[in-house]
């Protein structure tokens, strides 16, 4: 079955004409969603990216066996264009990719109580499918790389299937990354083999290029979780927060653009977005490509950094506007003290529209502060919302509301000097001390969490501190709140299954952007009571000296967390002391030649 030549994403995406991107006004122009889309995406690309839909919900199945699902939906959307009144036609997207779903044979006996789902209205069907979807499944076989002369014959004989057999591979295995990310990195793929095949030493290229490969996969996770982090929060925290977030960053990427024109971007991004989280592929990659196309039309009002960027094919432009330096901004900004704190009417501006007027402070105080985190920003923002609710009640607002900047700068000043400390820190002792440290510190937190998921957490921290703390200054702020906010958000969905203590559901609970400060602050879990003592926590034996390094280096880290369980109010000093007996122990009895004896004895 021939579809998803990658000619066709890069030209007739751009060819997709401009329209009101709110759902309502689309529906209200056309009769039949699913022939407004084909027409638009054109086939080829329009069974692209319903393969990338039916992989994502259906992960087991084989390609084979989602090509017949696609082509039934590609005949829909035919049977539709010629005849918009013809039946089905008028259905939504989801729902006739879900009702392909619902049909297929035996659906229960491979996945189980996910066909429950079909017995759900819309949209509650869709949610329930969503949550069925598994991230990064370990019931699919890592991918084996063919031979060279096979990728580059099947390339050159059948270039169709092989780049179908990749969007496949990689939807299935990233259930929550976007369609149009999918086909961004199925151009680098392309562009990879192009590269290599023509070659005399076809092998030493591809191996040359399995690095380059290999940081496509990686990207896809990360790009992944990003993606998924940004449906969470809207799904979690609604649409004020998500586009709270969305202004903060763009103002700071677009110094130079007008609040009219980012006011009216983050609103497109939100609406494109939650089709995205939806699963709705096909409308997310016809949206973004148009949000695209509408951002390079005005490139000169946005920012002179994304030029280059919008001078590439489509699929191409996305990763490239994500990852464009922010814009120089403005010269001689005027200070906002005046206008948001010295002006004795400024009540008189909040009262009539909270938000809009909120909204022109985050625009404003944004693109004046690149270097702060959108966490920060947001509360900021938030403590001035608060101290004018509370001021605006009151006799004399302007006497009330004139102490706001050191109020505020409370909030700066916390998290400066957390960046500030933890990066000092890791580079100072370096990564293993990092970690360590952030092993004790969060095991005394939040001692009910299993020693594995202790363990991941800490590593997950320390890659924070590691990809953050080697960046200029003015940009570790913005990284590590950034990735912070993804380890807490993780940490915080699996305590909605399993709780893990009153002060954790706390944080859990506050605002999107106070959860950091909150989880930073606490302190030792005083309620925990250790359980019972038991031998096999602190099972010492030969394999401690004979393991790999790295093996021997994870077995101490849980030892490390095992003892905090036992005793969470152990002083530094104390574990100091355990710490210098147990390397002691360990470089003695590794040396012995029965080792188990030595160790039993000491």
């Amino acid at each position: 079955m021939k579809w998803l030549t990658l000619i066709s994403f890069i030209f007739l995406l751009s060819s997709a004409r401009s329209r009101n991107l709110q759902r309502t006004a689309r529906d209200a122009d056309h009769k039949s969603p699913i022939a407004h889309r084909y027409n638009d995406l054109k086939e080829e690309t329009f069974k692209g990216v319903a393969m990338i839909t039916f992989a994502q919900y259906l992960q087991k199945c084989s390609y084979e066996g989602l090509s017949k699902l696609v082509k039934d939906v590609v005949d829909l959307a035919q049977k539709c264009v010629a005849n918009e009144d013809a039946p089905e036609c008028s259905k939504p997207l989801p729902s006739i990719f879900l009702d392909e779903i619902c049909q297929v044979e035996k659906l229960r006996d491979s996945y189980g109580d996910m066909a429950d789902c079909c017995g759900k209205p819309d949209p509650e069907r869709n949610h329930c499918f969503l949550s069925f979807k598994v991230h990064q499944p370990d019931f699919i076989p890592p991918y084996q790389r063919p031979a060279a002369d096979v990728i580059c014959n099947e390339y050159k004989d059948n270039r169709v299937s092989l780049l179908g057999h990749f969007v496949y591979t990689v939807a299935r295995r990233n259930p929550f990354l976007h369609a149009p990310a999918i086909l961004g990195l199925a151009a680098e793929y392309e562009n990879a083999l192009k590269s290599c095949c023509p070659e005399s030493d076809i092998g030493a290229c591809l191996d040359a290029k399995v690095q380059q490969i290999s940081v496509i996969k990686e990207r896809a996770k990360h790009i992944g979780v990003k993606q998924q982090h940004g449906c969470r929060i809207l799904e979690k925290y609604g649409e004020r927060t998500f586009q709270a977030s969305k202004l903060v960053r763009m103002s700071q990427k677009y110094p130079n653009a007008p609040s009219a024109e980012l006011f009216k971007m983050v609103h497109d991004v939100k609406d494109v977005y939650k089709e995205c989280c939806e699963g709705d592929m096909v409308e997310c990659v016809d949206d973004w490509s148009e949000l695209v196309n509408s951002l390079c039309s005005k490139q000169d009002i946005f920012s002179s950094k994304i030029k280059p960027c919008c001078e590439m094919p489509v699929v191409e432009r996305t990763k490239c506007i994500m990852e464009a330096d922010f814009d120089d901004k403005p010269d001689n900004l005027p200070s906002l003290v005046e206008k948001y704190i010295q002006d004795k009417e400024v009540c008189k501006s909040y009262e009539p529209n909270h938000d809009a007027f909120l909204s022109e402070f985050v625009y404003e105080y944004s693109r004046r502060h690149p270097e702060f985190s959108t966490q920060l920003i947001m509360r900021v923002t938030k403590g001035y919302e608060t101290l004018l609710d509370k001021c605006c009640e009151t006799d004399n607002p302007a006497d009330c509301y004139g102490n706001a900047v050191e109020e505020l700068n409370k909030h700066i000043k916390e998290t400066e000097d957390v960046v500030k400390t933890n990066c000092e820190l890791f580079n100072t002792h370096g990564e293993a001390d990092f970690l360590k440290g952030i092993l004790v510190r969060y095991t005394k937190k939040m001692p009910q969490v299993s020693t594995d998921t202790l363990l991941e957490i800490g590593k997950k921290m320390t890659a924070v501190g590691s990809k953050c703390c080697s960046l200029p200054e003015e940009r570790r702020m913005s990284c590590s709140e950034h990735y912070l906010s993804i380890v807490i958000e993780d940490m915080c969905k699996r305590q909605e299954s399993t709780p893990i203590n009153d002060q954790v559901s706390q944080c859990c609970n506050e605002l999107y952007s106070n959860r950091r400060p909150c989880f930073t602050a606490m302190g030792v879990d005083t309620k925990y009571v250790p359980p019972p003592f038991d031998p096999m926590m602190f099972n010492f034996d030969e394999k401690m000296c004979s393991a790999p390094p790295a093996e021997r280096e994870e077995g101490q880290l849980k030892l490390l967390i095992n003892l905090i369980k036992r005793k969470p109010q152990m002083t530094e000093e104390q574990l100091k002391t355990i710490a210098e007996g147990f390397t002691a122990m360990m470089d003695k009895c590794c040396k012995q030649s029965d080792v188990d004896a030595c160790l039993g004895e000491e």
